[in-house]
């Protein structure tokens, strides 16, 4: 009798205190899980397949080369268009038959994902630059759904495109100039982050790997939390 009077005369101050202790807990808990963290990924970490010769020995400090390429409206689009925000970058071409409508398809996809989040865009970068004239770009946008404040498709100078894709990007196995018997064809989004880094790679025709790209750029966007500081 004597502890249901005692739990009854209490009980407030017995659920107040359990409350208390399950928020202190949880609060423990979200300070000493470690949040996660994507790796940053340098020239010898990469498969040295995809990486330039000269590059493969590079352990630290890589950044995308500064860029100047043109897009699917026939203005000139380069790094400064994205200065301090994530993006996503592949390399694909218009008459292309087999991966790239796939992966024109899962851009779309990120760019449904994305279209609100001003601190998030896209690049796709053609291959094939003979072919895909500024005119080739905008008819390939509007079949796709392009937006543009949000998907710049950039052609230009193939040496410049190549030199992007083999000692920035590191999606193409092959060695070559840029000469007209040279040719990629890749499958990779890349994921770079404010800082010009590379944080990530992801199968480009798999839905799957796009959810993890989906998950990726959320824990990017954490790790860049201070983006009205940036900006």
């Amino acid at each position: 009798m004597i502890d249901i009077y005692f739990f009854k005369k209490y009980r407030m101050f017995l659920i107040s205190l359990g409350l208390i202790s399950l928020t202190t807990l949880m609060l423990f808990y979200r300070v000493l899980t470690p949040k996660p963290f994507l790796p940053i990924y340098q020239p010898a970490e990469v498969n040295y397949k995809l990486v330039d010769s000269s590059l493969q020995h590079v352990k630290k400090y890589h950044r995308i080369a500064d860029f100047n390429l043109i897009n699917q409206n026939g203005d000139s689009i380069s790094q400064d268009f994205y200065r301090d925000k994530i993006y996503i970058v592949d390399f694909f071409f218009t008459t292309c038959p087999s991966i790239c409508p796939i992966m024109t398809k899962n851009m779309f996809q990120i760019q449904k994902k994305i279209l609100n989040d001003p601190n998030v865009l896209l690049l796709s970068h053609t291959v094939d630059p003979e072919t895909d004239s500024v005119a080739q770009l905008k008819k390939y946008s509007l079949l796709n759904g392009v937006i543009d404040l949000k998907w710049n498709l950039v052609t230009g100078d193939k040496k410049q495109i190549y030199n992007l894709a083999r000692k920035s990007y590191f999606v193409a196995e092959n060695d070559g100039d840029g000469g007209p018997n040279d040719m990629i064809h890749s499958e990779n989004f890349v994921l770079v982050d404010p800082e010009k880094r590379i944080r990530g790679f992801y199968d480009g025709t798999d839905f799957k790997a796009i959810k993890s790209l989906f998950n990726d750029i959320e824990i990017l966007k954490e790790e860049y939390s201070n983006f009205e500081k940036i900006n």
